[in-house]
């Protein structure tokens, strides 16, 4: 890589507006972890006391895995495309 491209790529403020975003998006990955492994062990208690998981749970479920993929092909660069608040919640 020539030292005009490595100067040009250090000095572009789109870079680092998206470190920014990919810091936040971190951190929101992060709170969706919580939040997932909340209804992983709220699905199991309702399984184990009464034989079947709540229905009300399983698309919660969905919805934050599909986020947590949103959010990850963000940090991986597959995607320009910014995840939840920047665009509608996954289905």
């Amino acid at each position: 890589m020539e030292n005009a491209q490595l100067k040009h790529n250090l000095t572009s403020s789109g870079h680092w507006l998206r470190l920014l975003f990919m810091v936040l998006f971190v951190m929101l990955l992060s709170v969706a972890g919580v939040v997932m492994l909340a209804a992983i062990v709220l699905q199991f208690l309702f399984a184990i006391t009464s034989g079947s998981a709540n229905d009300n749970l399983r698309p919660l479920g969905s919805q934050i895995a599909s986020y947590i993929y949103q959010i990850l092909q963000f940090l991986i660069y597959n995607t320009e495309e910014k995840p939840f608040p920047f665009a509608d919640w996954p289905e």
